[in-house]
């Protein structure tokens, strides 16, 4: 067990996923970070230096039984979930003719059905304590789709639609559902591979940086309970709307 609250970061991957662990560890959280594939190592090394556990593991989301394990293992082995943050992504771009079924199904279960298993899972813990955090990451993409991106706006859409149905049951018994819809491109080198021309389009000052987002989370999440948000929106000085 851990003396330190604990961070869940479900997604933690290199950008903002590793942004919002180091910003919590800041805030002398035990970081738990979880990715289903993918090295760890920077991210263990960056939270230790901060001076705050991690504990580092490979889970698959979508998979039922490896969500209920991870978080049986970490209430138990660890101790309760304060803050818990859903991080996946699933963008993908394909014309509506080329998308087939079994990406279609992917990107759901990545962006949607993922988001549903980890929020039932930590809810049935917190409810207990009443109290705790869950926040997940939103896109363009949750309130309008674009040509392209068709499985990615239906994925994330449905995870705004389950956000908001969680956060009308589970506020009243005091847990905070938060959701962040990021309004822009992320500096993310795998953003700027699947959409070069957009990316360079931006220019200098045009994407979020992964530690000013992050930041976010973490005032969602320190909110006084008479004034709490279910959204916000971020997105850089430049974007025009």
């Amino acid at each position: 067990m851990t003396d330190q609250p604990i961070a869940l970061i479900i997604g933690a991957g290199d950008h903002l996923g590793s942004a919002i662990a180091r910003r919590f560890a800041k805030e002398g959280f035990h970081i738990v970070a979880t990715r289903r594939r993918g090295d760890l190592s920077q991210l263990e090394k960056d939270v230790t230096a901060l001076g705050a556990g991690i504990t580092a593991i490979h889970s698959d989301a979508r998979e039922e039984d490896q969500v209920i394990q991870l978080i049986e293992d970490v209430e138990s082995r660890l101790g309760p979930v304060e803050v818990c943050v859903f991080n996946i992504g699933g963008n993908v771009r394909y014309g509506i003719t080329e998308t087939s079924a079994q990406v279609y199904r992917k990107v759901w279960e990545m962006c949607s059905f993922a988001g549903f298993l980890i929020g039932r899972e930590v809810s049935k813990r917190m409810l207990t304590r009443q109290q705790g955090s869950i926040l997940f990451t939103g896109a363009s993409a949750s309130l309008r789709g674009s040509a392209g991106f068709s499985a990615f706006a239906g994925g994330k859409h449905a995870l705004r639609a389950l956000a908001q149905s969680m956060a009308r049951e589970l506020g009243p018994q005091g847990i905070h559902v938060g959701h962040i819809v990021v309004d822009g491109i992320i500096d993310n080198r795998n953003t700027e591979a699947v959409m070069p021309e957009l990316f360079a389009s931006k220019g200098p000052g045009g994407v979020i940086q992964p530690d000013d987002l992050a930041e976010l989370y973490w005032q969602l999440h320190r909110q006084p309970r008479s004034a709490w948000t279910f959204e916000l929106d971020a997105r850089p000085y430049k974007e025009t709307w």
